[in-house]
């Protein structure tokens, strides 16, 4: 009884962690899509044309890392709400995917509130593969010999 005690505490807390990190992802997309697409106009007009150039650049990787990030945490949602099957979750065509790298020299000429939404993104994809990765290939409440061999079950069949 105690370890079921465990398992569904674990399971709530681990609901919460990807409802938070799902919350914080879509704010940060919804104001990097109002930067980036309206706000930072003036910003982005007043580079130099190859800094705007990495100004559109960053733009798209910011976008990227955001659609990863919430892509794996609707997956992780929907594990959690049974609306997935464990073994789809497991593809790796649903795992996080790498968030391209952002260049050092090019964001020093950034404007300060594009390296913010930058830097957020970037470290919100790094905690969510941090998660990603404690989970190793167990899902989320199954951490037990008899939850891992039936994983290895449904991934045979």
């Amino acid at each position: 009884m105690g370890d079921m005690t465990v398992s569904s505490h674990d399971s709530r807390m681990h609901r919460r962690v990807i409802d938070t990190l799902y919350t914080d992802a879509m704010i940060l997309a919804d104001e990097a899509r109002s930067y980036f697409d309206e706000g930072g106009r003036d910003d982005r007009d007043a580079l130099e044309p190859m800094v705007r150039v990495a100004f559109s650049c960053e733009s798209l990787k910011v976008t990227t890392r955001l659609m990863h990030v919430i892509a794996w945490l609707l997956t992780q949602r929907a594990v959690d709400a049974g609306e997935m099957e464990l073994r789809e979750a497991l593809d790796p065509a649903r795992q996080l995917g790498d968030a391209p790298p952002s260049e050092g020299v090019a964001l020093s000429a950034l404007p300060p509130a594009a390296r913010r939404l930058i830097d957020a993104s970037c470290d919100l994809h790094r905690r969510v593969a941090r998660l990603e990765a404690a989970q190793g290939t167990a899902p989320v409440g199954m951490s037990s010999p008899v939850h891992s061999l039936q994983r290895r079950l449904a991934l045979a069949f």
